[in-house]
């Protein structure tokens, strides 16, 4: 049994309860002898002060069940949806010091992401952070030198410049396999990797979190996510960065778990390609996130050949019916409708990213699901969310300009629009959850420190969670107008 640093029995007890439990957590250096946990030993955490290394990693904190590759994601240990969890991670300090300057230079840089206003690329093609190895922490478990990068676009810039620590984060839990065989297939309670969002700009905490169950309680795959207090160790032991809104990965667990088959092709466009406007096809710009051996985009092809087929103008009927054999148009009218009643600008319609497209082999359909939430649930940026009438959307956004000159399809999304706000976006319903989650993030969202926060003050806090709520009513009102 290896001798313990940190005293993490108490992280176990507070595993699952609220964030307002959290004083009984927090890791504390001891001398005491390792303490039995009821998942096994506590190990020792890694010195944050040592640069990372090759040698043989001892792993005595593995089982199956918590990091074996078999296992089915344990989503109601990793994703709860009425707790607020802990998560510890600690990251050599040569380490963090070469993210930050990786992080320092993408910062100042003049160009940023490309594509159109508002940033239409992605932080994987227009910034390359080198992943470095971490320890992370959980219930009192282990886990060994885990891939950790930031994550994020134009959000990501944004942060670091005005000096705020709480960056966005992606974990991989067998990203360095190669370096340490130790940790081949390593997962966590089923889930290869996650996203450790920083609800960017939201002063409520909730709107990635409540966007992302709306669409799923609508029929729409969307990933889960789940509240979590994040503190890193760099070296100088750790400190709250404060609550953050862990996501599933579109293409490791959501397609495992929403679809019958994982096998389709899974993409996420961006830039010119992801308007699927005329002209815009380009393989290199879908971004194909699996199968990439066999890198096969005849099914995307089939896509936009079908969407912009000349059949739309001389038979409307024939070209709704080659349309539907390649996309799942009934569950693309219920994201755009739901999308649009919540108002979400940062997507489809007006950016040209942060969306999804899974050729489910089932149907041999496109379906698509959304991607990062955050902007969602507000008026927004840009020129703001797109009308519900769609009036305005020009020939740049084909799927929604044709579905709206469309009068069988506009028929449709008008039916899901009525459907969204009175069984899912009902104003009630939507108090009570708005008041429920209010209460389970408050104490994580007070204790939040400047330079670790997005949150203006405790006051900003709560008139966000109001303005919550006059936002649904407001939005239910005028779906139903529609």
């Amino acid at each position: 049994m290896m001798r313990a640093l940190w005293t993490l029995a108490a992280l176990a007890l507070w595993t699952g309860c609220s964030s307002a439990q959290e004083d009984a957590a927090t890791p504390t250096a001891t001398a005491d002898a390792a303490t039995d946990t009821a998942t096994g030993d506590v190990a020792e955490p890694p010195d944050a002060t040592q640069g990372s290394d090759a040698e043989a990693l001892p792993t005595p904190q593995w089982t199956a069940a918590t990091h074996g590759k078999g296992t089915a994601p344990n989503y109601a240990t990793v994703l709860p949806a009425d707790t607020v969890q802990r998560l510890d991670i600690v990251v050599a300090a040569s380490d963090w010091a070469t993210m930050q300057a990786e992080l320092a230079t993408y910062a100042s840089s003049s160009s940023g992401p490309g594509g159109p206003p508002g940033g239409g690329g992605s932080l994987d093609q227009a910034f390359d952070p080198s992943w470095v190895p971490c320890d992370v922490f959980h219930a009192g478990r282990q886990w060994y030198k885990v891939g950790i990068r930031p994550k994020g676009n134009s959000s990501l810039q944004q942060t670091v410049k005005s000096g705020n620590k709480k960056t966005s984060f992606k974990l991989d839990f067998d990203q360095f396999e190669g370096t340490w065989p130790e940790v081949t297939n390593q997962r966590f309670y089923g889930f290869k990797q996650l996203n450790v969002n920083n609800n960017f700009d939201d002063q409520s905490l909730l709107r990635e979190r409540v966007a992302g169950d709306l669409f799923r309680a609508f029929g729409v795959p969307s990933a889960r996510s789940a509240f979590y207090e994040v503190y890193l160790d760099v070296g100088q032991g750790p400190t709250y960065f404060g609550l953050y809104t862990v996501v599933e990965e579109v293409d490791d667990t959501l397609i495992e778990t929403q679809f019958e088959s994982a096998k389709g092709n899974v993409y996420k466009p961006e830039g010119d390609a992801a308007t699927f406007a005329v002209g815009t096809f380009d393989t290199a710009e879908l971004y194909l996130k699996n199968n990439e051996a066999t890198a096969d985009f005849a099914d995307a092809k089939a896509l936009y050949d079908a969407l912009h087929s000349g059949l739309r103008t001389t038979d409307a009927a024939a070209w709704r019916a080659a349309l539907e054999q390649t996309l799942d148009v009934d569950r693309f009218l219920k994201w755009l409708a739901a999308n649009t009643v919540l108002q979400n600008w940062d997507t489809y319609g007006r950016m040209s990213h942060n969306y999804y497209l899974y050729a489910d082999p089932t149907t041999k359909r496109f379906v698509w699901i959304p991607w990062d939430n955050n902007e969602a649930l507000q008026t927004g940026k840009m020129g703001g969310a797109i009308a519900l009438n769609l009036s305005g959307v020009g020939a740049g956004w084909p799927l929604i300009q044709f579905i709206a000159a469309d009068p069988v399809y506009f028929a449709q999304y008008k039916q899901h629009v009525h459907d969204f706000a009175t069984q899912v976006f009902e104003p009630t319903a939507m108090q009570a959850t708005y008041d429920k989650l209010k209460a389970l993030v408050a104490p994580s969202a007070a204790k939040e420190q400047a330079g670790y926060t997005f949150l203006k003050s405790v006051s900003a806090f709560e008139s966000a969670i109001a303005a919550l709520k006059t936002h649904v009513q407001t939005r239910s009102a005028a779906a139903l107008a529609l």
